[in-house]
Formats: C-alpha cells, sequence, structure tokens
C-alpha cells in the first residue's frame, strides 16, 4: 500500500512537471511572437529574468537590444554565450549590442566596446562562416571603424568577397557600400544595380538604388525605380519608411510623406523593418501625430 503511494506521488510529480515544462514552453512561444511584432515589453513581462535557460535568455537579451537597453541586452547575451559558445547567432547578437553601445557611450569607453563588438563578430564568423547575418555586421564592422579599431577596408572587401559566394546579390550590395565610402559613386550605382539584376524581388536592394539616386540629385530615376519596388512589394511597410524619409529629405510631396509614416506606424512590421519610433520622429517633420 505504502509502495502503491510513492507510485501515485511520484505520478502526480511528474504529472505536475510536465504541465509546467508545457506551461514555460507556451510562454516563450507567445514572447518569440511577441517579439517578431516588435512589442518587446509585452515580450519582456512574460518572460523568466532569473532563469538559466539559453533559449529564454537569448529572446530577454534581444528585447532589450530592440527596447534600446544595450547594458542590459549585453548582460544576457554573454550569459547565452558562455552557456553554449558554439552558437554563431548567439555571438552575432552580442557583438550588436556591444557596437550600440560603443556608438552610445562616452568616449572615453567608446574603444574598449567597440573591441569587443569586433571580437563577437569575428568570433560569430569563425563559428559558423556561412552566417549571413555575421558577416553583414562584421563588414559593416570593417567598413566603419578606424584602422586602431580593428576596421579597414581591404577586411571589408574580403568579408564582401566572402558574401559574394554564399549571396551574389548580397556580395553586390556589400561592393556598392565600400565603393561610396571611398566616393567611388558610379562603381557604386553598378553594383547597387549588379545587386538588383541579381534578386529582382529582393525589395532591400531595390530601396537601396532608390535612396543612392536620390542621393545623387536624380530624382525622377529614384522615383522609377520607387515605383519599381512598389510593383514588387506593394504592402511592404519598409517602402513607405524609406519612400517617405527620402521625400522629407528632397523638402518635396511632404504631404504624401505624411500619409506613408501614418500608414507605417498603424501597420504590422516585424524586427526586419525600421522601428516605429524612427517613424515617428519622422512624422514630426512634416506635422503629423
Amino acid at each position: 500500500m505504502v509502495f502503491q503511494r510513492f507510485q501515485s506521488l511520484l505520478a502526480g510529480l511528474g504529472a505536475a512537471a510536465l504541465m509546467a515544462t508545457t506551461a514555460y514552453s507556451q510562454d516563450l512561444a507567445r514572447a518569440e511572437e511577441l517579439y517578431k511584432h516588435t512589442d518587446f515589453e509585452g515580450s519582456l513581462s512574460i518572460l523568466d529574468k532569473k532563469t538559466d535557460d539559453v533559449a529564454t535568455n537569448f529572446l530577454i537579451g534581444r528585447d532589450y537590444f530592440m527596447s534600446g537597453d544595450f547594458k542590459k541586452s549585453t548582460d544576457y547575451l554573454l550569459k547565452v554565450t558562455a552557456a553554449d559558445p558554439s552558437k554563431s547567432e548567439y555571438w552575432d547578437w552580442l557583438g550588436r549590442a556591444f557596437g550600440r553601445r560603443a556608438e552610445t557611450s562616452m568616449p572615453f569607453a567608446a574603444p574598449g566596446l567597440a573591441s569587443k563588438a569586433r571580437a563577437a563578430f569575428e568570433k560569430a564568423v569563425e563559428v559558423d562562416p556561412k552566417n549571413a547575418e555575421a558577416l553583414s555586421d562584421l563588414f559593416d564592422y570593417y567598413l566603419e571603424a578606424p584602422g586602431f579599431l580593428g576596421g579597414g577596408y581591404d577586411k571589408a572587401m574580403a568579408i564582401a568577397d566572402k558574401t559574394a559566394k554564399l549571396d551574389p546579390a548580397e556580395g553586390y550590395f556589400e561592393a556598392a557600400k565600400l565603393a561610396q565610402k571611398r566616393k567611388e559613386f558610379d562603381t557604386a550605382e553598378a553594383r547597387l544595380r549588379q545587386a538588383v539584376a541579381s534578386a529582382p524581388h529582393e525589395i532591400g536592394h531595390l530601396l537601396a538604388l532608390a535612396r543612392f539616386l536620390a542621393n545623387q540629385g536624380r530624382t525622377k530615376e529614384s522615383d522609377a525605380v520607387f515605383q519599381q519596388a512598389q510593383t514588387v512589394a506593394p504592402n511592404a511597410p519598409k517602402l513607405w519608411f524609406v519612400r517617405a524619409d527620402v521625400l522629407i529629405k528632397e523638402n518635396r510631396n511632404l504631404e504624401e510623406a505624411k500619409n506613408l509614416l501614418q500608414r507605417y506606424v498603424k501597420a504590422s512590421v516585424t524586427v526586419d523593418d525600421p522601428p516605429k519610433y524612427e517613424a515617428r520622429k519622422l512624422l514630426k517633420q512634416v506635422g503629423g501625430a
């Protein structure tokens, strides 16, 4: 009888543990979905901030990053990389967090934080040389950072060459960014057009070309590329944002810009789109609310 009661107790404990695990998994899935739709506060509100679970801490780190709290983001992402250093994605996000801290910190702290960002990006590429996002982040670091912090155009070009082997369109796009930094604008345009030709349905490359042409004062050509983007992805919120941003910079069609931004802030966007707070800032410039 005692043994039977003990078995029943164990069964009850097992069922309770299973229910708790199921509820935890459901909460994590729900928090991930909120993150994807840019409700970072909502995502954080249902996550356990004191857990040792790697997946949870990774999501918390990304939530804090997207919320602009880069210090808390690095705290959680450091836990994640320490717990599982084999994931390239973890190192890449840690690099992003240190990078944003470097950009927003006091001048005396920036170099050290920037160096940590570079080390994390390099580790991400070392762990997985085919991680496209890590390659892109490392390319941007090499492109923008001064030589004494490990940056350099030659290093950036080497990463662009690696990227081109995995994704030719993205390789052209990175080569275009490098050409712009060198003020080789004809080359930059040629590479952007090659990126578009290689992936004609990739709206990001079309928008980059449209913005480039606008910056060169070639308004009609820019408008034509925006129209092409409209045909490819008419309901892409990113298109509305970039188009409005360009119009505001050119100080023309401001009513259209306001309408596009109002549409954007009401839209369901993802973490791959510009943050809505940036759209609200632009909206204020054109008298919107």
